[in-house]
């Protein structure tokens, strides 16, 4: 597996450019900073974690708090200020500075250099109690652990924040055998409403019995089928239904590439044209690209009948060689004429003399599906001899490699 930094998170502080700032938020590729005078800026992220100097001050188990927008929203006024006021007292116990106050004076007894995660607890443990509201300490270290895996929502009622779905004044058993029968239905053909009645009636005949469970009025089933196949796809296209079902169940986690080249993604997908072979042929093509992370650039793409191997580990070799400018193209085209620092790369390659504005990347990591030009053998040892890290992603898993997905969807 590649290496990857840690992230960087919300209400991290850092040392950047000789001073200390706070990420106020991450935007694709961009950070958002404010400095210890309140002084607002943006800074790319591979700028930022490439820069001499650079430091996160924040050590991991502890993150300064900055409110997600909308984590309390809908939730009781006493619900939100109860939660507020526990935030408070556990960003202090944690960072030892107040909450609104988060470049002030460091309080002694709360100092997390000077003393220890149980000290501290005791201590806030002593000024609840001094102010006249005792909280155990065993409450306070399980509300400090809720707050450093979830953030200000975990310290509201985990009953409170469920949402309900529609379902809870029905009977159980009726909407455990629905929720069976909707499963099942994630691989077969699509039927109506009235097909998964009937499916249902036989799995509750099946584990209690004829007639013991009253079922559903037709009105109120189609309420119970909405509510539990929300998001399924259940009754539409059996393809959109299996593509939704390989989802993950949770929210995706955040890659991080701190230059370019890092990790990189491939990808095919058939175009919807046709188009004239070399042969007089008429027929579709299929567009493959390499999706460079850090950059969001296309590195290289081909057109072919149908990508084979040989064109896979050909575009690896193209992501790296510099794009020479066609007869036809326009001047402006010229890496001489763009932003990129074109005399310091010529002193390096001759050839970038006459290429084109596209940038030379090289891959470290290169994500892929297991389609068979990719897990081929020609593929792999190109990847060897490249000495590029060779990833496939897990089976039918497209949210592995979501930007290439993406590009290939836009082709």
């Amino acid at each position: 597996m590649f290496s990857r930094p840690r992230l960087l998170r919300a209400g991290d502080l850092v040392r950047f450019d000789g001073r200390l700032h706070t990420v106020a938020a991450l935007e694709g590729t961009a950070v958002r900073l404010v400095d210890e005078s309140q002084l607002p800026s943006v800074v790319l992220l591979a700028h930022l974690l490439s820069s001499a100097g650079f430091v996160v001050v924040t050590p991991a188990s502890v993150r300064a708090a900055v409110p997600a927008a909308g984590a309390l929203e809908g939730l009781p006024r006493r619900v939100v200020e109860k939660a507020e006021w526990w935030q408070q007292h556990l960003v202090e116990m944690l960072t030892g500075r107040p909450l609104d106050d988060p470049h002030g004076p460091v309080r002694g007894e709360y100092d997390p250099v000077l003393r220890s995660l149980r000290q501290r607890e005791l201590a806030k443990a002593d000024e609840f109690a001094a102010a006249g509201r005792p909280v155990s300490l065993a409450l306070i270290q399980r509300m400090r652990g809720r707050f450093e895996r979830e953030g200000v929502s975990g310290l509201v009622d985990p009953r409170l924040r469920t949402a309900t779905d529609s379902t809870s004044r029905a009977d159980r058993r009726v909407v455990e055998a629905l929720k069976k029968v909707v499963d099942e239905q994630t691989d077969r053909s699509t039927v109506s409403a009235q097909v998964l009645r009937r499916r249902m009636e036989r799995v509750l005949e099946a584990e209690h019995g004829v007639g013991v469970v009253p079922l559903p009025s037709r009105t109120a089933f189609y309420r119970l089928l909405a509510a539990v196949s929300s998001g399924r796809n259940t009754l539409g296209s059996a393809r959109t239904r299996r593509s939704l079902a390989k989802q993950p169940d949770g929210t995706l986690g955040q890659l991080t590439a701190a230059r370019p080249g890092e990790v990189m993604e491939i990808d095919s997908t058939p175009l919807d044209v046709l188009v004239v072979h070399d042969d007089g042929t008429v027929d579709t093509v299929e567009l493959t690209g390499i999706v460079d992370i850090a950059t969001r650039t296309l590195a290289a793409a081909v057109l072919r009948p149908s990508t084979k191997a040989v064109d896979a580990a050909l575009l690896l070799a193209r992501a790296m060689t510099p794009e020479p400018m066609r007869p036809g193209w326009a001047d402006a085209l010229r890496m001489a004429r763009s932003v990129l620092p074109h005399a310091a790369l010529v002193a390096l390659d001759e050839r970038l003399a006459q290429a084109a504005a596209i940038p030379v990347i090289t891959p470290e990591t290169i994500v892929c599906d297991r389609g068979k030009a990719y897990i081929s053998d020609t593929f792999r040892s190109a990847c060897q001899t490249l000495g590029i890290s060779f990833q496939p992603a897990h089976p039918d898993t497209p949210t592995d490699k979501p930007r290439a997905s993406y590009c290939a969807s836009l082709g």
